[in-house]
């Protein structure tokens, strides 16, 4: 099969294994869901992924579990869990949340109900009701509490919850990647690049299918997140998980996890790349604008010569950007905040969760005894492009912060937006909701300020 196929598709169609479910093929409802499993720094590393939107090349020396990877001789106790608590009513969704709560198993993550439950953020049921699969992932949680710092999947081996071949499994992968080939090296010009492909494969499927594709999601000098003094260095084929796991990104931005809530699911998080969220060029794009923010910097390469280019000044108009065709993003980078800096991420779309922003914004500030040295501010879905608004931090800057000047501010943006009317929400809204999130990042950010013209009184 060409190695544009979904993963998907390859299960289902040419291994016949039919537990793994077509449902969405837009990455939204985790009937498809699998486990990856890869050496990371020499260490063996489960995730989830939606493998509908996986292509076959990003699955190559890879260990891909399906529910019948998954399978024992009896239930396993994941399933059990599943049954004792009727979690389970047509069956459709059943496969995937099993998978799921099984890389729970396999992950280092503390076993709590609550992690157990967030493992599951991909999986939608149409049916049984959250209650009782949410008692499932619970009582699974349970299983895990005497692991404490042992091998996740050994453990799991041990305690009859999951296949014994993954015991081994690590050595098997080290066998592997030593017979790996380059059959995947691409060096047409031409050729489709494909990082994660969480956004590509909803919008080409059957395009990309058949494309002459360059793999760009494990190249390792495409990777990686590191300090380098004040600056963050970050590849582009990075994924939102990456960020997350960081001890650069903890420190410097703790409230981040939490940012990532708003944004996609679990397995999105752990397919989706930044580089690619940038070079889609969304309006909405969630991480680029966070990144605008931040104020960060792209490198691009065509082979030969390399350039740096601001975030900013990437988008030309919708869809356009300021890149040539042979050119590669290698490296983004920024500035990392100091203790007089403060940022913030906001976001409104009509589900909270696993869904596109209506508009989304953040901000960074450096303030000194309330006085505001410099401001970086960002907007999604109020214009053809995500914007920095560069007009209001200008306006901002250098002024002492109060309730006055933030509504003088908001006034200001709204001359640099031009939202229009769309399924996501009309222009008008869309401007009430860019007002009411640059007041939410003062509120959250300067907890002491006086807020009292910035609250509405029917919310008080």
């Amino acid at each position: 099969m060409p190695n544009g196929t979904p993963v998907l598709d390859f299960i289902r169609y040419n291994q016949y294994l039919t537990g793994t479910k077509i449902g969405c093929r837009e990455g939204d409802c985790g009937a498809c869901t699998v486990i990856v499993g890869e050496l990371n720094n020499g260490e063996l590393r489960y995730r989830t992924a939606t493998s509908c939107l996986m292509p076959l090349g990003n699955a190559h020396g890879k260990h891909i579990v399906t529910i019948e990877g998954l399978n024992m001789a009896e239930l396993n106790p994941i399933q059990q869990a599943m049954s004792d608590e009727s979690a389970t009513q047509c069956g459709f969704c059943t496969p995937g949340f099993v998978v799921s709560m099984a890389a729970f198993c396999l992950s280092k993550k503390e076993p709590t109900s609550e992690n157990a439950i967030a493992a599951i953020d991909g999986n939608i049921c149409r049916c049984t009701g959250y209650k009782s699969i949410e008692r499932a992932a619970a009582r699974v949680a349970d299983l895990l509490v005497q692991r404490q710092d042992e091998d996740p999947a050994k453990f799991a081996v041990k305690k009859a919850m999951l296949p014994s071949y993954f015991f081994n499994m690590k050595e098997r992968l080290q066998t592997l990647s030593l017979n790996l080939n380059g059959e995947l090296t691409n060096e047409n010009a031409a050729a489709q690049r494909v990082g994660g492909g969480t956004d590509l494969y909803v919008q080409k499927h059957d395009e990309i299918k058949e494309a002459s594709i360059r793999f760009l999601f494990d190249q390792p000098g495409l990777k990686g997140i590191q300090q380098a003094g004040n600056q963050c260095l970050i590849g582009p084929s990075a994924t939102v998980t990456d960020l997350i796991e960081s001890p650069v990104i903890q420190e410097y931005f703790p409230d981040f996890k939490a940012y990532t809530k708003l944004i996609s699911s679990t397995p999105i998080r752990n397919m989706a790349t930044i580089g690619g969220n940038f070079i889609n060029a969304s309006p909405i794009g969630d991480f680029t604008i966070f990144f605008l923010a931040l104020d960060a910097t792209l490198t691009f390469s065509d082979g030969t010569t390399s350039r740096e280019l601001p975030l900013r000044d990437l988008y030309k108009s919708y869809k356009t950007l300021d890149k040539q065709p042979e050119e590669n993003l290698e490296q983004i980078r920024f500035d990392l905040p100091d203790s007089n800096t403060r940022f913030n991420y906001e976001k409104v779309s009509k589900r909270t969760h696993l869904d596109i922003a209506s508009v989304n914004s953040a901000i960074r500030i450096t303030a000194e005894n309330d006085v505001l040295i410099n401001v970086k501010l960002s907007a999604g879905g109020v214009a053809a492009t995500p914007k920095q608004l560069t007009k209001t931090a200008e306006f901002l800057t250098g002024k002492l912060l109060t309730e006055e000047l933030i509504l003088d501010a908001i006034v200001i943006a709204q001359t640099e937006i031009a939202p229009i009317s769309d399924a996501r929400g009309t222009e008008a809204y869309k401007r009430l909701l860019l007002s009411q999130l640059i007041k939410a990042h003062f509120i959250k950010l300067f907890p002491a300020m006086k807020v009292e013209r910035l609250i509405p009184a029917t919310a008080k």
